[in-house]
């Protein structure tokens, strides 16, 4: 049972203490101010249970909510990493709103709140968008804190442009600005995580631009410009689908899964070592007497099959398939077709 020192509703009163994980969230008996980061330890073990505060603990706290803007960046950083890498980071979330520390904390999150309603014009609820993509991402920090911020450049973006249309163009940059301007300097992240965090930020919806028209080109080149942060990128777009259309979610699903194995395929392709020398066309030239031209191309071709088909070696030096070419009669094999 709680105990108040200072009244009803009053800060001065019962501190929440850091409890064992099977331990109901409640107040312990100390009578003292609740520093900084005791008044986030409720959230952590909400984010551990999924059980909610209880109501006067989380009255208490909120008497004194603005204390928690003292908190040491480094401690914001790992109590919060702790309630949103939890089993139920939404219900971290909530209490963190409902206790009035969010708006301290991460003041352009909590913007999103109930922000999808103006002048009896809907949008998807932000706030609660966010909360089910926390909740469905994969539990690593770099995720679960980009998936807590990703939109938060909605509020400042949102455009009404028609009856029942709503934009929210370049909402990403300015997520990205935004998190710059507060969060980052907000919260003690380590500096290789706050610059995973911002870059996932940046590129959430790329992989959503994903239809399945890509060429092999394209789908390297977006592997390649994604680097280390590939990983993290698919498994928050994956989260980011929230949809309750029927079929909608199914397809985005599919065509993210579609994405993350063509690029596993091509990079599996381009890890290949070539089955034939470099320069082995130089060296059919000048061996067999041939000009450059077609004949060269069907050469590499028909050699680079027989390899794969293990009729001959591969990887060796270029003299090898000179002899192939000359024991087999593939010259005067392909001189019709290139004719």
């Amino acid at each position: 049972m709680s105990r108040n020192y200072g009244g009803e509703g009053s800060c001065y009163a019962a501190a929440p203490d850091i409890v064992g994980p099977r331990s109901p969230v409640s107040a312990a008996v100390v009578p003292h101010l609740p520093s900084p980061g005791e008044l986030l330890a409720p959230a952590v073990q909400a984010g551990r249970t999924g059980e909610i505060p209880e109501i006067a603990l989380t009255a208490q706290i909120a008497a004194c909510a603005e204390r928690v803007a003292a908190i040491d960046p480094r401690e914001a950083f790992e109590r919060l990493s702790e309630a949103f890498c939890g089993r139920y980071p939404e219900v971290a979330m909530q209490w963190l709103r409902d206790a009035g520390l969010l708006v301290h904390l991460l003041p352009e999150l909590d913007a999103t709140v109930a922000f999808s309603q103006e002048g009896g014009r809907r949008h998807k609820d932000v706030w609660e968008h966010t909360k089910a993509v926390v909740r469905q991402s994969v539990p690593r920090p770099a995720v679960r804190w980009a998936a807590v911020l990703h939109d938060i450049g909605k509020v400042t973006t949102r455009r009404f442009v028609g009856p029942g249309k709503v934009t929210f163009h370049g909402h990403a940059e300015e997520g990205v600005r935004m998190y710059r301007r507060g969060p980052a300097r907000r919260i003690g992240f380590p500096p290789e995580l706050r610059e995973q965090v911002e870059l996932l930020i940046l590129h959430h919806l790329r992989p959503g631009q994903y239809d399945g028209s890509w060429t092999d080109a394209a789908v390297r080149r977006f592997a390649h410009e994604m680097g280390p942060l590939l990983t993290d990128l698919l498994d928050l777009s994956r989260a980011d689908v929230t949809s309750k259309r029927p079929g909608k979610r199914q397809r985005c699903l599919f065509l993210i899964s579609e994405l993350s194995r063509r690029i596993r395929e091509i990079a599996a392709l381009d890890a290949r070592v070539p089955p034939l020398p470099s320069g082995v066309g130089d060296v059919l030239i000048r061996e067999l007497g041939l000009a450059p031209g077609k004949i060269i191309g069907l050469l590499r071709n028909r050699l680079t099959a027989m390899c794969e088909a293990g009729e001959i070696e591969a990887g060796q030096a270029a003299e090898y398939y000179v002899q192939v070419v000359r024991e087999r009669g593939l010259l005067a094999e392909l001189a019709g077709p290139a004719a």
